[in-house]
């Protein structure tokens, strides 16, 4: 028996590993908070806080296919925690421009890009040791417990960052960040997390770093099935981020700058995440995997519609509260799929190639938004604008009006590309279609060496939150 093997495996093992994430998790969100209402502060603008969304993302992008091959290539758990030291590291660059005076708005966009890069190793290679520590029946309550240490940590990060900013400022919220992460990697380091067994993907898939890297795309294309489900993420999260971009500067408009209420919301919304996580860690999602993606989808979309609309703190808190409930459902139905259905040893790279599909509308929605906001719907939204006469009974008028106009009609966007996507036979019918992996004889996992014809959906040509998928 090694010494890796008398480490905690399985769900003990995963459990010490989501434990030590969520602590981190919880870091990183009082960071957030805090730098949200310190930009703020700075600008007024919602673009500015746009683009640091922004060049967290494009980077992340960029580097995924080559990140998920670099992940396949090594050790999982290696992988992590080289992503935690790296955002570490940031946070203390942050801290230092902070404590002497230097930091600027546009420092953060150079640090989200770096964020972005390195947070490109992190979720494959936590998706992918999923794979290999659980059988396939806790795949879906492990993503549930992921989506509960998303949103946990959402509850308490803007009380404790708020408090933290009024006793000990923008310092002290930084230092107990890089605590966290050493939490992060300290669990990492109690565990074994086993390497995936080869099949005949990935004997198919090695070469060069570059064949590698490209090789997502072509198992991807290969099933329509997965290229369907992820179409339908990059056409409702273009839509839905349109509206989710201005979510924090709507609501900083709308209330004068009120950080308790701002705090009180995402709190509150976090809650929503929390139960929506246990519910799915108990539950494990629906019986058909996919109407949970979808039917999830189209309420989260009407949710933020409501919420746009909404002008009095209750309806913020309710429909704040459905939206995060709704995304343990989305995303755990949505991984569980792919982790039943794609090899284990080749899960990196098809996970960053199915995220970079998935997410790479969503800089283009957050380029937009912010100018869309600043210099055409809020203008538009006040008293005599072009819009009031027409909107303001929907969403009212003045500072914030503009935002909740953009939330009401991205939300009814994103809804109807999920209804649209749906009535694709490949989506509707995906777990139905596609084999799991563990049943497949070898020649099912071979991909050809080209993308075959006739994978696009019944849906081709479709104008097809949290960035979900």
């Amino acid at each position: 028996m090694t010494e890796d093997t008398k480490r905690p495996a399985g769900m003990t093992g995963f459990t010490i590993v989501w434990v030590g994430q969520l602590v981190s998790l919880l870091g990183t969100s009082m960071t957030n908070f805090a730098l949200t209402i310190w930009a703020f502060e700075q600008t007024g603008r919602a673009t500015d806080l746009a683009l640091i969304g922004f060049f967290f993302l494009v980077p992340l992008l960029i580097v995924s296919p080559m990140a998920g091959a670099i992940v396949d290539r090594n050790d999982r758990k290696f992988m992590m925690m080289v992503s935690d030291l790296a955002s570490g590291v940031v946070t203390i660059i942050v801290l230092v421009l902070y404590a002497t005076g230097l930091l600027e708005v546009w420092h953060l966009y150079i640090t989200a890009a770096i964020s972005g890069t390195f947070q490109t190793f992190q979720w494959p290679a936590y998706s992918a040791a999923i794979s290999t520590m659980l059988p396939k029946k806790q795949y879906a309550r492990a993503n549930g417990m992921i989506s509960l240490a998303e949103s946990g940590s959402g509850i308490f990060a803007p009380v404790l960052a708020g408090a933290l900013l009024s006793f000990f400022g923008l310092t002290a919220v930084f230092a107990i960040d890089i605590i966290t992460f050493t939490v992060a990697i300290g669990a990492l380091l109690l565990v074994h997390i086993p390497n995936p067994k080869r099949t005949e993907a990935g004997e198919e898939s090695q070469g060069s770093i570059w064949k590698e890297s490209a090789y997502g795309f072509r198992y991807i294309l290969a099933r329509p099935s997965l290229l369907g489900l992820q179409l339908l993420f990059f056409g409702a999260n273009f839509m839905a981020a349109l509206g989710g971009t201005v979510f924090a500067p709507m609501l900083l408009a709308r209330t004068g700058n009120n950080e308790l209420i701002f705090g009180s919301v995402q709190s509150v919304a976090a809650v929503g995440g929390v139960i929506g996580g246990l519910v799915m860690s108990a539950w494990g999602g629906p019986k058909r995997l996919v109407y949970g993606v979808v039917f999830g989808w189209v309420l989260s979309g009407l949710a933020q519609s409501v919420f746009g609309a909404g002008q009095i703190v209750p309806v913020w808190l309710v429909t704040g509260f459905i939206m995060s409930a709704l995304i343990p459902l989305i995303n755990g139905s949505n991984q569980a799929i792919w982790q039943a259905k794609v090899a284990p040893d080749v899960q990196g790279r098809v996970f960053a190639i199915r995220r970079l599909i998935a997410w790479v509308s969503t800089p283009l929605a957050q380029l937009i938004a912010g100018p869309l906001a600043d210099y055409v719907m809020e203008p538009a939204m006040q008293e005599g604008g072009a819009l009031a006469g027409t909107f303001g009974w929907l969403v009212g008028t003045g500072s914030g009006a503009g935002m909740g106009l953009m939330m009401v009609f991205s939300g009814v966007l994103s809804s109807l590309v999920a209804f649209g996507t749906f009535s694709a036979n490949a989506v509707r019918n995906a777990e139905d279609l596609l084999p799991d992996h563990e049943q497949m004889a070898p020649e099912e996992e071979l991909v050809p060496p080209d993308p075959v014809e006739g994978t696009q959906l019944e849906t081709d040509g479709m104008s097809a939150s949290s960035t979900f998928g």
